[in-house]
């Protein structure tokens, strides 16, 4: 009997970790699948700090706060669709990484190109202005040319 027990605590105590770790992977996988269903969510959603990354790829305090928020609500069973639709009424279009266009958001689609316009526009202004303003090819007087051989002629005295 005693042999008996002495096997069975063995068998136990080869089998115990093994069982718990089996116990132990499967939470595992459903975090990493968690992280994954959160990573998928952040990556359309702009930190609002960083404003030129995704909360996925930010570090910011914020970023992390949106993130463990995403977490709550996939916890709370909310689907994609409820948990951008959350954040969008609670920062505004914005926080999307790729807003919708419409009125409220032309001047983030539109924005760019016009002032690009705008600047190639008044650059167009100002050269033809510039042009404008330069004389015609005015022949020389005589006493400007005068002035300009002295002046050459004392530069090739100089590098004499």
């Amino acid at each position: 009997m005693r042999k008996l027990v002495l096997l069975a605590l063995m068998a136990l105590s080869v089998l115990g970790p093994l069982v718990a770790a089996r116990a132990h992977a499967e939470p595992l996988a459903t975090e990493s699948e968690l992280e994954k269903h959160v990573t998928a969510i952040a990556q359309n959603l702009r930190c609002l700090v960083c404003q030129n990354q995704t909360i996925a790829d930010s570090n910011a305090a914020l970023a992390i706060d949106l993130k463990n928020q995403i977490r709550e609500k996939l916890g709370q069973g909310m689907s994609d669709d409820q948990i951008v639709d959350y954040m969008v009424e609670r920062y505004g279009d914005f926080v999307l990484y790729r807003p919708p266009v419409k009125a409220t958001t032309l001047a983030l689609w539109f924005g760019p190109a016009a002032i690009l316009l705008l600047g190639l526009f008044m650059l167009f202004r100002y050269l033809a202005r510039r042009r404008q303003e330069q004389p015609a090819d005015v022949p020389l007087s005589e006493a400007e040319r005068e002035r300009a051989r002295a002046l050459l002629g004392m530069a090739d005295e100089e590098s004499r």
